[in-house]
């Protein structure tokens, strides 16, 4: 018996092999089923089941917000700030939300320019020519192709022909648009910290000229057209019967349909595209479309410079591309956490040179505010910002850089003072030198 036993083990370990191969097939089987299941469901759609519609207030008081005698936004009705995740388990419903009171907080910020500062719409690009300065004042969208993209920028009234100080004040990228430093801190900390109205303001008041750039409203956003999908190419004869096939595929398209169905998106966001504005397509564009058509027409004798992160890198840019005019009427230049690198942006010694000596940078960092900091590149000073959140950098720079612009000036007033005396010291001894000729 033992031997046929002995026998028998080669047939059972020739059985087992078998049972495992084919436990191992239904595994991939399994394995393939599950893979094809998980590739059809897009997680995104899944999140977007049961979402509530994309409906949101198109007012601040349809928001029931309102922005206090502190400027802070706080609810109407409970005076809290505001929730973001007014929905939990919504997160892009909150987002949605979100974008839609920014909107709501642009305009508002656009409101305050014209009404609190006095300030006005230039529309860019402008078309016509001009030849006396203060006409440009007056540009309207006629000026501008009709039906093209747009964009603009704001002008206090003297902008143009103050004959001393013009300020220019360049914000960062994102979705800030003209008078914002920071949406984040509009919504979440109050209106002095995230526009630029306070150094609007004081410098109306100590007696500049300003202009505040756009830079981000840079194109023109349309629906597109609704595209048709192409129909179905004839797929390959099959050896299967016609009725069989037909079964086949109604059922694999019922479960298509079904799956689709269970987990589809129950609103379509509409497509869009963006229509670039003509010569202020990007952040970089729009700086020197301003500097040439704008600043450089500006009878103001010295010009100041605010540039918060990309906008720093947007100022250099000028300076690659505009080098001795801005040397010749920028005055100096204060940056807030600016993004700029005159490596990469292959920067000239000459400009270099001139920004250690016209530019300081205010930067994130723990260190008090005003202290001197390590240079990372031989570029300009870096002194400490007083805080170490990016957005804030502007902010709590505020009294240290309009000081460094008096400085500045003062020191630049004094040379030429100086320069001044000695011309005219000289040409005195030449006039008594004449005499005692004669």
């Amino acid at each position: 018996m033992r031997s046929h036993l002995c026998a028998a083990i080669p047939e059972l370990y020739i059985l087992w092999i078998t049972m495992a191969q084919i436990a191992g097939q239904e595994d991939r089987e399994k394995t393939t089923a599950l893979k094809d299941l998980l590739s059809r469901i897009d997680l995104d759609e899944l999140m977007k089941k049961d979402e509530p519609p994309f409906t949101f207030p198109k007012t601040l008081e349809e928001f029931e917000y309102a922005f206090n005698e502190y400027g802070q936004l706080r609810h109407i009705k409970t005076g809290e700030p505001f929730v973001f995740n007014a929905r939990e388990d919504l997160h892009r419903w909150n987002q949605k939300r979100y974008e839609a009171l920014g909107e709501i907080i642009t305009q508002y910020v656009y409101e305050l320019l014209e009404e609190k500062c006095n300030m006005t719409k230039a529309i860019v690009p402008v078309d016509a020519r001009v030849d006396e300065v203060n006409s440009i004042i007056s540009l309207s969208l006629d000026d501008a192709t009709e039906d093209e993209a747009t964009s603009f920028i704001y002008l206090s009234p003297d902008a143009l022909y103050n004959p001393s100080k013009l300020l220019v004040l360049i914000q960062g990228s994102g979705v800030v648009r003209a008078g914002q430093w920071a949406r984040r801190l509009i919504i979440n900390q109050d209106l002095d910290s995230g526009t630029q109205i306070p150094f609007i303001t004081r410098a109306i008041e100590e007696g500049y000229g300003v202009m505040v750039l756009n830079p981000n409203e840079n194109y023109l956003e349309v629906e597109k057209p609704a595209m048709f999908s192409p129909l179905p190419s004839p797929t390959e004869p099959s050896d299967e019967p016609a009725e069989k096939r037909e079964r086949k595929d109604d059922k694999e398209g019922k479960k298509k349909r079904e799956f689709y169905e269970k987990y589809r998106n129950p609103q379509k966001e509409t497509e869009t595209e963006r229509i670039p504005v003509r010569e202020n397509g990007s952040s970089e564009e729009h700086v020197l479309y301003v500097w040439d058509h704008f600043v450089s027409k500006a009878a103001a004798k010295n010009v100041f410079i605010v540039a918060h992160s990309y906008g720093g890198l947007s100022f250099v840019e000028l300076m690659n591309q505009r080098e001795m005019q801005v040397k010749n009427r920028a005055c100096a230049v204060a940056l807030t956490d600016s993004a700029h690198n005159i490596w990469l942006q292959e920067t000239s010694k000459g400009t270099q040179d001139w920004m250690q000596q016209h530019c300081c940078n205010w930067v994130s960092s723990p260190e008090p505010l005003d202290t001197p900091l390590d240079p990372m590149l031989p570029d300009c000073p870096r002194v400490s910002a007083g805080t170490e959140r990016h957005e804030l950098t502007s902010w709590m720079s505020f009294n240290s850089i309009f000081r460094f612009f008096s400085e500045v000036l003062e020191a630049k007033e004094d040379e030429e003072a100086v320069e001044s005396s000695n011309i005219v010291t000289t040409r005195s001894s030449s006039l008594k030198n004449k005499h005692q000729d004669l």
